[in-house]
């Protein structure tokens, strides 16, 4: 029998163990009988160079090895965990493999150590710092048998990838890029990154398609994988692809992006810390949304992103918060709209009423007074001819009075002087006393002629200021008039279908009555949207 699988027990001088002292010697045993062909057996068997190569390697690690691996496989059975492992360079080429196992018993003990202490999942893509001890089987080969994981490495590996990436994003001055953007003001349409049949995508379609039901949003999904090597990748061609047709088709932009996905362990996430995929967000041009995973857990992602949700569902929660404040929002500017018009139109009609009364007041005071003044000018005239006429009269009677004392005194002088001067005073006296009386015909025609003047100059006056007042009325109504056009024309800009164009609609129920408020709706109640187009008939939700 070969005794080589029975060398450990033997002792090192043994003759027996010397296959396992030189595994290079060459044993030359006797040849058989004269005559006989010469049988010549060179070498040892592979169970014995085998067992040499175990012995050694059991004496070479008697204890486990500190070790650096990346696993490429893993599988299980009857509670014992299968690797493949394998060691690769910074550009990814592999330059080491191996085969591992954790017994059934150290994996209960260590595996949810593990997993609890990094929140990872020991599976395919992770990068883990093991003690393991290699061990040589004749029938199975090289193997490590992994005694211990250390979780701190594989954090610090995950974290370390994310501050690389954080690092060179700064220094590009692209890091803050996409959060730098102003958040959507609303949203009428939304791009959807995300991998298919995710639960998480289901949760949030289930929103989204209550949304686009209504018309209020729309939403265009672009699928990818999410984990998985090339992962990374996928996801940011499926965005870039999907943003390049619509811009193509609808020649404009959607709202936002949104990268969703359900909650995973944290090497699951870890496919989605890539440089690449984390600057084509920074350099979107556009609002991305982030919902990866739950609240503890982050990538780069959600870092470089405008806005980040923990869940997908709080993402279309977040889209919907928006869309309800807008709506609040135009409800309330419709209603101040409302009642600026209604306002305005009532400040107007006092404003026009008070503006009649005014003038109907001016008018009435303005001809009042110009009444007055005419009676009163026409009474001074009067009193002005009356008073020059008793004057006239008064000179008129003393200068009579005076010529005639004066002619009986110079008559009676006459009369005592000389008789024959009699007939000389007589003719002289006569001719005075004609003189006199045209005297006073004449000053009593100037008299007259002057009064008659001045009351022809007092009725001009009159008619004057008559005509001024009229006309000083007239452009008072017209200014008026003027002014209240303008206010109705104002009033009128202020109406219904111009707000309509303004992109509002007005809600009436089934009797026609605007709804002005969200308490006056009932569920599965009918009502009507009227636009500035045409009128929409529509049914409010349970």
């Amino acid at each position: 029998m070969d005794l080589g699988p029975f060398a450990k027990w033997l002792s090192g001088d043994s003759t027996l163990a010397r296959p396992l002292q030189g595994l290079h010697e060459e044993r030359i045993p006797a040849t058989a009988q004269t005559g006989e062909v010469a049988i010549a057996e060179k070498g040892i068997s592979l169970s014995t160079l085998l067992a040499g190569v175990a012995q050694a390697v059991t004496q070479a690690y008697r204890s486990g090895i500190w070790t650096k691996v990346e696993v490429v496989k893993i599988d299980g059975q009857r509670g014992h965990l299968y690797l493949e492992l394998a060691e690769r360079t910074s550009q990814g080429n592999a330059i080491a493999h191996a085969r591992a196992v954790i017994w059934a018993k150290t994996a209960n003990a260590i595996v949810p150590v593990f997993e609890q202490a990094t929140g990872a999942v020991l599976s395919a893509g992770i990068k883990l710092l093991i003690r393991a001890k290699p061990t040589f089987h004749s029938q199975f080969g090289f193997s490590l048998v992994i005694e211990e994981i250390d979780p701190e490495y594989t954090l610090g590996d995950l974290e370390a990838k994310k501050r690389d990436i954080r690092a060179q994003l700064r220094q590009e001055g692209l890091f803050d890029a996409n959060r730098a953007l102003p958040q959507p003001w609303d949203y009428n349409h939304v791009l959807v990154v995300a991998p298919q049949g995710a639960a998480g995508l289901g949760d949030f379609e289930a929103e989204a398609r209550r949304l686009n039901g209504f018309g209020i949003c729309s939403f265009t999904y672009a699928f990818s994988r999410f984990q998985g090597d090339g992962a990374a990748a996928e996801i940011r061609a499926a965005m870039l692809q999907a943003l390049a047709s619509l811009r193509a088709g609808q020649g404009s932009s959607p709202d936002a992006v949104a990268i969703i996905r359900g909650g995973g362990a944290v090497n699951d996430l870890a496919w989605l810390n890539d440089y690449a995929l984390a600057r084509s967000i920074c350099e979107a041009g556009l609002p991305v949304l982030t919902g990866i995973g739950h609240e503890r857990d982050s990538t780069v992602l959600d870092e470089v992103a405008n806005l980040r949700f923990d869940t997908p569902s709080k993402v279309i929660l977040g889209i919907e918060q928006v869309i309800r404040k807008r709506t609040a929002d135009a409800q309330a500017n419709f209603e101040l709209v409302t009642q600026l018009s209604e306002r305005t139109v009532n400040g107007a009609r006092s404003a026009i009423e008070q503006r009649d009364n005014e003038v109907k007041s001016n008018a009435h005071r303005a001809l009042a007074s110009a009444k007055q003044d005419t009676s009163e000018v026409l009474t001074a005239v009067r009193l002005s001819a009356i008073h020059t006429l008793a004057l006239a009269t008064d000179a008129s009677r003393e200068a009579f009075l005076n010529i005639k004392h004066q002619a009986g005194g110079q008559l009676a002088e006459a009369r005592v002087r000389l008789p024959e001067f009699l007939t000389e005073v007589r003719i002289e006296a006569q001719q005075a006393l004609r003189t006199a009386c045209e005297d006073a015909r004449s000053a009593f025609g100037a008299v007259l002629e002057r009064a008659v003047i001045q009351t022809r100059d007092a009725s001009a006056a009159t008619e004057r200021v008559r005509v001024d007042i009229g006309e000083g009325a007239q452009r008072t109504l017209t200014d008026a008039g003027t002014q209240s056009e303008a206010l109705m024309r104002e009033i009128a800009g202020q109406g219904p279908a111009k707000t309509l164009q303004r992109g509002f609609a007005i809600i009436r129920d089934d009797s026609g009555n605007t709804i002005s408020s969200s308490k006056n709706v009932q569920p599965n109640t009918n009502i009507e949207l009227q636009f500035r187009d045409g009128k929409v008939p529509a049914k409010t939700s349970q």
